[in-house]
């Protein structure tokens, strides 16, 4: 099965990106094709610092590799390395109707946030359509916020196909209920837009400042506590078992529960399950040159694996002559 999926540069990578697809990622490699890139441009739409994104791009390889991301099991670039894409969007463009564009929920929502609406935030789905249908996925992995644009790149497929006869594999999305929404420190879903989040990688002083500022309720020591409706309770949930969980749930219920109690347990927790992949990074780190190979050499695969599609798709449009 060939899975494909993406993630932004846009800031330092944490336990929400972990859990909602960093993780899964890695665990495709086992036994799939799997194709996972830096969508730099993509980030483009919300960094406008060229030093940032150039430095996130580093950052979001670094991670993923000392999280266990295999370059020789995987196929793993960085999206700005295969110029493929670019003109397959333009293409794309041209047959994607504006008003499809327009009823994006994502478009909307960060034009409510304050985001400028740029065409590059409009035609956010055309250029990830163009991701997904240039290495014909036939599987993306998506979480609830991300549907509706690969329904929107299946529409853009069909489209295709029918003006210009069978050239796409028509992508089905991968939605796993299995993988929580991760919430964040003010118990919104954990987002870099609303600065509430757990970096994988944070520095010790800075993970133990993040998590003693989980925002919990005020009721007493000896008061029984509802876990069902603690944001400190679900984040902890993620590194903890079943058996786990339900131990930490009955001490909610009987009272005497100290928050500090479990925000230190949670400090325990991810910093042991990082360890080893902390110390992978940084020696990763100290060879920059290393990461830029790896990266150089992926995206020769992925343009390995684009040109016939694009070649296709060119003759089919006209472009070849």
């Amino acid at each position: 099965m060939r899975i494909l999926s993406g993630i932004q540069p846009s800031g330092s990578l944490h336990i929400g990106n972990y859990f909602g697809m960093m993780k899964p990622m890695i665990a495709y490699q086992e036994e799939n094709e799997l194709y996972c890139f830096i969508v730099n441009y993509h980030a483009m739409t919300s960094v406008t610092d060229g030093e940032q994104l150039a430095a996130g791009t580093m950052e979001a390889a670094l991670d993923f590799l000392a999280l266990g991301l295999d370059p020789n099991r995987a196929i793993f670039w960085v999206q700005s390395d295969v110029p493929e894409v670019t003109e397959l969007t333009w293409i794309l463009n041209n047959v994607t109707p504006v008003g499809l564009l327009l009823r994006s929920h994502s478009y909307k929502d960060k034009i409510a946030q304050g985001i400028a609406p740029s065409h590059g935030l409009l035609s956010y789905p055309v250029l990830m359509a163009a991701d997904i249908l240039l290495y014909q996925s036939e599987k993306v992995p998506v979480g609830q916020d991300q549907q509706q644009h690969l329904e929107i790149a299946r529409d853009i497929a069909i489209k295709f196909n029918h003006l210009f006869g069978e050239t796409f594999v028509i992508p089905e999305a991968e939605i796993n209920a299995n993988i929580p929404t991760v919430l964040g420190i003010d118990g919104r879903k954990m987002s870099k837009s609303y600065s509430n989040t757990i970096e994988i990688f944070a520095e010790e002083e800075v993970l133990r400042r993040k998590i003693a500022s989980i925002v919990t309720d005020s009721s007493p020591v000896a008061s029984p506590k509802d876990p069902d409706k603690c944001n400190l309770f679900a984040i902890i949930s993620l590194f903890l078992s079943e058996e786990e969980r339900a131990q930490l749930a009955d001490r909610y219920r009987r009272g005497g529960l100290r928050y500090s109690d479990v925000k230190k347990e949670l400090f325990g927790l991810i910093w042991d399950l990082f360890g080893e992949a902390r110390k992978k990074r940084d020696k990763l780190k100290s060879n920059p040159a290393q990461i830029r190979d790896i990266l150089k050499a992926g995206a020769e695969k992925a343009r390995r694996k684009a040109l016939p599609t694009l070649e296709m798709v060119r003759e089919k449009v006209g472009l070849a002559y």
